[in-house]
């Protein structure tokens, strides 16, 4: 037999707010405005798993957007991400519409326990039946350590340390039931084998943690574990822990090399490099026509405001837009401080400032807008054809951003996904039950994750 062609995975960028990552979307005349239901959630994991996606995964943040002029009053008013519900809630709501779509979701080991976290992702990919995703962040800004009883936030790469300690702590609560320990016999009246339920006993720089933890392991063996860290200690730790990155490519030559460099840290971390995917975050606006794809273009650009860019890069930046200067420069010290680094590298790098100013960031960063990151923009393809020169050279699969809800998803199913089968880039079917065997990604078995490839 024949040995099946590489194919490309395909993620879904969802909120669970009022709009997408893209601020303007509620905006659009066809948005669906019943954001506060689980209908809204499950319309669009519905047309997902029509689509034959690997995954719809949900970004999060702990606080409103309130760093912009000390309050949340333009966040609220102007609709800038102005609320957040629950995450794995939301997942769970769209669960129960489907039965193969992948589901992801954020959880900040900033600001939770591992045992919380490894008992509640265990349970959510035992309740899915193994379809659970887990997209570790650090969390980025002061808002959200208020919400928490702290002063301030962690420095960039004390997080990332503690991160490391975090996971080492919930893959060992994870591993604390072997795979076949569970074995019920009634007429003896015993249910599990206790030699194959080990306490963990974690006792670390910044964690301590006995166990066992109450959960068994799921189909899956573990949720799959996302990353989505760009600067150089992110990536570092994406490189030891991830299965699936989430990457942001300004252009191919770039992917490129951040393709290699993501390969080669999971390499150099004793990994199979062939066993961490990385997928770039893309927006797709298609169209029947090419004439009609860029009128949707248009509109959708016209929903944007000033204000959804400022808003949205204090809360990533932890910092205040409002009462500095727009022509003054930032310094070394207050460009060192700045939580979101790559977004501050990439300012750095496309306005050609070693201390760019506030127009700079408003500028180069393109955020609020359609300019924070690729758009392909065409027929079905038109914009298939621009996948499939980046899939082949620079990715593994893609995140794709809405711009409306749901009319973003409906159009890729509708235009862009038929176009990837006939090339043979795309499954027509699922391949298994689990989030795993749809990513091709290996079942973990208890203890692999100490093992080098």
């Amino acid at each position: 037999m024949s040995k099946p062609s590489r194919q490309m995975t395909l993620i879904a960028f969802m909120q669970a707010q009022n709009c997408t990552n893209y601020a303007g979307s509620w905006r659009h005349p066809s948005s669906m405005t019943d954001y506060l239901t689980p209908e809204y959630y499950q319309r669009v994991a519905r047309t997902l798993e029509e689509g034959k996606f690997d995954m719809a995964f949900f970004d999060d943040r702990l606080a409103i957007p309130d760093i912009y002029g000390g309050n949340h009053r333009d966040t609220v008013k102007y609709g800038v991400r102005a609320f957040k519900l629950e995450p794995t809630s939301v997942l769970m709501a769209m669960a129960m519409a489907t039965s193969r779509l992948g589901l992801g979701a954020t959880y900040s080991t900033s600001y939770y326990e591992p045992f919380h976290i490894a008992r509640l992702y265990a349970t959510l990919d035992l309740m899915t039946k193994g379809r659970v995703a887990w997209n570790v962040v650090t969390s980025m800004n002061d808002s959200e350590a208020f919400n928490f009883g702290k002063e301030d936030h962690l420095e960039h790469d004390l997080r990332y340390d503690r991160a490391d300690e975090f996971m080492e702590v919930v893959m060992g609560h994870w591993d604390t039931w072997e795979d076949d320990a569970i074995n019920p016999d009634k007429e003896a009246g015993t249910f599990a084998n206790p030699d194959k339920v080990h306490r963990l006993d974690h006792v670390g720089q910044y964690f301590k943690s006995r166990g066992p933890l109450p959960v068994p392991r799921s189909p899956q063996g573990h949720p799959v574990i996302l990353q989505a860290g760009q600067s150089g200690r992110g990536l570092a730790f994406a490189a030891r822990w991830a299965e699936v990155v989430f990457s942001k490519y300004p252009t191919l030559d770039n992917g490129k090399k951040q393709y290699q460099a993501l390969k080669d840290g999971a390499s150099n971390a004793g990994r199979d490099p062939g066993t961490l995917k990385i997928a770039p975050e893309l927006k797709i606006i298609v169209g029947e026509t090419e004439s009609i794809a860029k009128e949707k273009r248009e509109l959708i650009a016209s929903l944007s405001r000033p204000i959804d860019g400022l808003t949205m890069m204090g809360e990533t930046l932890n910092i205040d837009f409002s009462g500095r200067p727009y022509e003054q420069p930032f310094t070394d010290a207050e460009l060192a401080a700045m939580s979101w680094q790559s977004l501050r590298d990439k300012v750095v790098q496309v306005s050609g400032k070693k201390n760019p100013s506030v127009r700079d960031f408003v500028e180069a960063s393109g955020r609020g807008t359609l300019n924070d990151g690729p758009v392909f923009c065409g027929t079905g393809t038109q914009v298939a054809d621009q996948m499939e020169e980046w899939f082949k050279t620079a990715c593994d699969g893609f995140v794709l951003s809405g711009t409306t809800v749901p009319g973003t998803y409906e159009d890729i199913v509708r235009l862009v996904v038929p176009e990837l089968q006939k090339r043979g880039l795309f499954r027509k079917e699922y391949a298994g039950n689990t989030l795993r065997e749809n990513l091709g990604v290996r079942r973990p078995y208890a203890g692999d994750w100490k093992r080098k490839a």
